[in-house]
């Protein structure tokens, strides 16, 4: 026991190191005293394996190899905001929210250039980190986030039992520099930016890989059932208290014109900063108000990022080539004679349809300004006509044309593009099946572009449909496809049969129907036969759905082609139709419950279930409709607060499961 307590001692010394060192900035003992320390540790866990923790100091120095990453639902979904770049925008979003609440206060926290992640812990120990992913699920890359000296792998002080807190993963800009002078010295190519750098880091295989990487984190927003304050500010501040590295640039502010004034100090300092950031993030204090002020089906109403103004750059337009978008769209592509724009080297940036084109004037050899739209997406803002070297230049003329198939294209009146209207266009059909096995749709792993293109190029894939006709037997001989990645492909293939009927629908890929269109399409239209005889006017009559949705999906299931592949689909095992979630009972019928808490042979959805299922409503916040608070262990205690001031009753799971007599 005396050898399990020097590794415990050794353990907690080295993370009490390692908080001050790169959470406080405070150097306690010498690199040479701490180095000893940790090679102590690192000698007696090799030597007693029996005393191996996934949340030991020494799982900084990475070493473990993963072949591929486990993808887990948020708990909390990690949404996208919505974007302003104005000071007028900033202000309209505060009337928005004081529709709402009178008195709001705001925290501005600075949007770092990196990559998003989601951790968990459990009694003080990290067990999970999930990347953003499509923002209801992520990969989990806990191997890779353990090598994060900011991160802590266990807590310390009164921590929450149970809690996620979400950061950024991000390169300090010195730090970046030191890894492509070190690639350069090795004959490598250099990284172009931080922030791909920081992504492409978070998923490698090799977690000693990505150890040597220096890779930062500051975190942001703490989430769960028992937090300890009531404001996002107070959480987060006291979660430096249990091992976190925060900026030390949050602000707390009373009103709008505070959120001002600190985004125009900012946007001054931002090029100072050791780190690259691209806006300020603007959220409401109280964690209450967030609730009532909820969200849109893509972004919280409660928050708003403020980008700060784009940089451009001067450039020559070399020439112009198009894309054919899986639903026919042709998009002009610009491309430039190389430049550097905020770090990233641009050769290509998007021309958008030939209104666009004529618009500006854009002619081939022309000077142009080039800036990242929303600083991803990069796209010419404006023409240098001073420097049109050809004073006799033609106007560009859009082609006639598909660049692929040489059909003739067509322009609608109301519409900016031109389309491609051949059904049998090859980037069609493989955009087609791009989108269908895309992780929002069908989330088939394995199947990449390359690996599309190589099915199609053998015949394999010529449609949506082929996909759950492919045989191993035929693909195993194929190049760049050994036999692992095969039986991942067709493993991915046949787990999506399971894939309910609204995602199938969007997987279609019917034009204009998107994730929120189709499920309300597949709540109305109960199975696919029924939306399929749909008429204009029983479309139009669904919510969200206008003419221009109506006219596309009657144009979609006009064509035999699509038909007889959905028949394919159907005979091969996937879901057209709604199931049917019966009601077992009406006994909790006009009866509103919070669920707060964790329970011990159950989860908070299973819960839910049974009560929706027998007729009850389950809610967020509590009011005075509601009937009880369900608490499990770590339930919140601000609820339980708000029960008593409104007189409603606290009851245990287990006891509330005995009254009705329900079983999970």
């Amino acid at each position: 026991m005396e050898l399990k307590k020097r590794i415990d001692f050794l353990r907690q010394e080295i993370e009490k190191y390692n908080y001050n060192y790169y959470v406080l900035d405070k150097s306690l003992i010498t690199d040479f005293e701490f180095d000893s320390l940790l090679k102590e540790l690192i000698d007696l866990e090799t030597k007693n394996p029996q005393f191996e923790n996934n949340n030991s100091p020494t799982k900084k120095v990475g070493g473990l190899v993963v072949n591929s990453f486990n993808s887990f639902k948020h708990n909390y979904p990690m949404l996208s905001l919505s974007n302003t770049y104005s000071e007028s925008e900033l202000i309209d979003f505060d009337k928005r929210v004081k529709k709402v609440i009178k008195e709001p206060e705001y925290v501005c926290e600075l949007k770092y250039d990196g990559v998003s992640i989601s951790l968990e812990y459990r009694n003080g120990k990290l067990v999970k980190a999930l990347t953003r992913g499509d923002g209801s699920s992520g990969d989990d890359v806990i191997h890779n986030v353990r090598t994060i000296k900011s991160i802590p792998l266990s807590l310390f002080g009164l921590f929450p039992n149970h809690f996620f807190i979400r950061g950024e993963i991000f390169l300090k800009k010195t730090d970046f520099n030191s890894l492509n002078e070190s690639r350069e010295e090795n004959n490598l190519e250099k990284f172009s930016n931080a922030r791909n750098t920081a992504s492409g880091s978070i998923k490698m295989q090799n977690s000693r890989e990505v150890a040597k990487r220096n890779l930062s984190c500051y975190l942001y927003s703490v989430l769960g059932e028992s937090l300890p304050h009531e404001t996002h500010y107070n959480n987060i501040k006291e979660s430096e208290k249990w091992g976190f590295k925060i900026s030390k640039d949050i602000f707390l502010s009373k009103d709008i014109k505070g959120v001002v004034q600190f985004v125009n100090m900012m946007e001054k300092r931002k090029d100072k900063l050791p780190y690259e950031v691209d806006g300020i993030v603007i959220k409401v204090n109280s964690t209450f108000q967030q609730k009532k002020l909820g969200f849109t089906s893509k972004f919280p109403r409660w928050a708003i990022a403020y980008k700060f103004k784009t940089q451009n750059v001067k450039t020559k337009l070399k020439s112009i080539s198009f894309q054919v978008g899986r639903t026919g769209s042709i998009t002009p592509v610009a491309n430039l004679e190389p430049i550097n724009l905020s770090g990233t080297i641009i050769k290509r940036a998007s021309l958008h349809n030939a209104e666009y084109i004529s618009k500006l004037d854009i002619r081939i050899n022309d000077y142009v300004y080039v800036e990242k739209g929303g600083e991803i997406i990069p796209k010419i803002k404006s023409v240098d006509f001073n420097s049109r070297e050809d004073l006799n230049s033609k106007k560009f003329t859009f082609i006639k044309e598909c660049p692929s198939c040489r059909s003739v294209l067509n322009k609608e009146k109301e519409e900016a593009n031109h389309y491609c209207l051949n059904e049998f266009c090859p980037p069609k059909i493989k955009g087609s099946i791009e989108h269908f096995i895309s992780r929002k749709a069908m989330n088939i792993d394995g199947i990449g572009s390359e690996t599309i293109e190589l099915l199609y190029e053998k015949g394999f894939l010529t449609k949506i449909s082929d996909l759950y006709y492919l045989e191993k037997d035929k693909l195993i001989v194929l190049d760049r496809l050994g036999e692992k990645s095969v039986e991942n492909i067709l493993y991915g293939i046949e787990k999506s049969k399971e894939i309910a009927y609204e995602r199938v629908l969007f997987a279609l890929g019917i034009r204009f129907v998107g994730e929120t269109v189709a499920k309300k399409i597949a709540k109305k239209f109960k199975n696919i036969n029924v939306l399929a005889s749909a008429s204009y006017e029983d479309l139009k009559n669904t919510d969200e759905i206008g003419e221009k949705i109506a006219r596309s999906i009657i144009d979609y299931f006009s064509k035999r082609n699509n038909l007889i592949m959905i028949n394919d689909l159907i005979k091969k095992g996937l879901s057209f139709k709604t199931k049917d979630h019966t009601r077992k009972s009406n006994i909790l019928i006009n009866h509103s419950f919070v669920i707060s808490g964790v329970f011990e042979n159950y989860t908070r959805d299973e819960m839910k279930k049974v009560i929706i299922e027998n007729g009850g409503k389950c809610t967020s916040s509590i009011s005075k409709k509601t009937s009880f608070l369900i608490i499990g262990d770590n339930f919140g205690p601000s609820k339980k607060k708000k029960a008593e001031e409104l007189g409603i009753d606290t009851i245990t799971g287990k006891n509330f499961l005995e009254l009705y007599k329900l079983k999970v």
